[in-house]
């Protein structure tokens, strides 16, 4: 009889333990902002040369999937797993179903084409594997999600997409 209870323990137990490995994507956080996607692997060989590399083909979209709110992208934070991170310190207001790239590089920033450059021409996204923070003015997660070349991008374009 004893065998039984512990079983269930182990079983909860391990339940527990799953729940708990789930992956940071599986959470769904209240934000009207979530990411889209991600040109996490940018096309060609890769240079982080400012003149002449690639690293504006590299890219996140943020996407307000609210019906009706404005959202303003100042002091929200887009931030990878080894801590490398932006802040957007500039007011960028996202309308109802509007969307931005944040892009890789250098350039001007641009409502009217809806980009927003990192100004720095080191890669964000590693072509591997990697997670992707969306964090809040505020610190809290607005979105999360983890990917993998192999397990993640099916048809090997670099693209992901993680919201419609």
């Amino acid at each position: 009889m004893r065998k039984h209870p512990v079983i269930a323990v182990a079983v909860t137990a391990g339940a527990l333990a799953a729940l708990v490995a789930t992956p940071a994507q599986a959470a769904e956080y209240s934000s009207a902002l979530k990411v889209r996607g991600v040109q996490y692997d940018a096309p060609g060989k890769d240079s982080n040369n400012c003149s002449s590399g690639n690293t504006h083909e590299e890219y996140l979209t943020i996407k307000n999937y609210s019906s009706t709110a404005t959202v303003n992208l100042k002091g929200y934070i887009v931030k990878d797993a080894a801590g490398n991170r932006f802040t957007f310190t500039a007011s960028h207001s996202l309308q109802p179903g509007d969307y931005v790239k944040l892009r890789g590089g250098r350039g001007t920033d641009s409502d009217k084409n809806n980009v927003v450059y990192r100004n720095n021409c080191n890669f964000l996204w590693n072509n591997d594997r990697d997670t992707i923070y969306l964090l809040k003015p505020s610190g809290s997660r607005a979105d999360v999600h983890a990917y993998t070349k192999s397990g993640s991008d099916r048809d090997g374009n670099g693209y992901i997409t993680f919201h419609k």
